[in-house]
């Protein structure tokens, strides 16, 4: 009765034998392996052409995941960029906060987007940014560390906005990163339950958030 080695055995011993297919390199051309691109069985060098060629596809298509992804940011960046000049080119403190949430639906395409101020100045108390906001939204608001996105679950800040709204974001606006009590909250919503999923990233966010902060500083008592 022959000898039969296992798979293992076999493959162990062309680990540890570099040299054995110099010694019968004949094998080469007479090792067949099966193709699941193909449907055939096919040489060895056919088979580590199909590998290799399999490896650049996934290469490009990751080169291009990546360059797809700079470009979006790239252009975020502009938008960003554009969106803070408005503001700084703002006429007066009483057209910003309008400038502000105008420039958000305009240059960013949100569908929806306004804020709401707690200890402004007395000159802009009866403005529509001052309106008012109860304890509970001030309290959910000084309870954000990072934007809040997700499903709009009949949240206060979420009634501000003009239409039905499925997904909403909301950004808290702080006159110090450092201070836990916020001065204000600014919501973007969205018709569209994916805009703002609970999964997505939010560094972007918070600059826009942090930006919106130090715009509206001017605004506080």
């Amino acid at each position: 009765m022959s000898f039969q080695p296992d798979p293992d055995t076999v493959a162990q011993y062309l680990i540890d034998s570099p040299h054995f297919f110099e010694e019968h390199a004949e094998l080469l051309a007479k090792i067949r392996l099966s193709s699941p691109l193909l449907g055939r069985a096919v040489s060895l060098q056919e088979r580590q052409m199909e590998v290799l060629r399999e490896k650049i596809k996934v290469q490009d298509l990751r080169l291009a995941d990546m360059m797809r992804n700079a470009q979006e940011n790239d252009t975020s960046s502009h938008k960003l960029h554009a969106w803070t000049r408005s503001l700084l080119l703002a006429r007066n403190d009483v057209d910003l906060p309008h400038t502000l949430v105008d420039g958000l639906r305009t240059g960013f395409a949100v569908p929806q987007a306004t804020l709401r101020l707690w200890g402004v100045a007395e000159d802009y108390s009866h403005t529509w940014f001052a309106a008012e906001a109860s304890e509970d939204a001030k309290i959910f608001a000084n309870g954000l560390n990072l934007p809040f996105c997700g499903s709009n679950n009949d949240f206060e800040a979420a009634s501000w906005l003009e239409q039905d709204i499925q997904s909403v974001a909301m950004l808290p606006l702080r006159s110090s990163t450092a201070t836990p009590a916020t001065f204000g909250l600014l919501v973007l919503g969205s018709p569209d339950p994916q805009r703002f999923s609970a999964d997505m990233a939010t560094d972007f966010l918070v600059q826009i958030g942090e930006t919106a902060s130090a715009a509206l500083a001017c605004l506080l008592e």
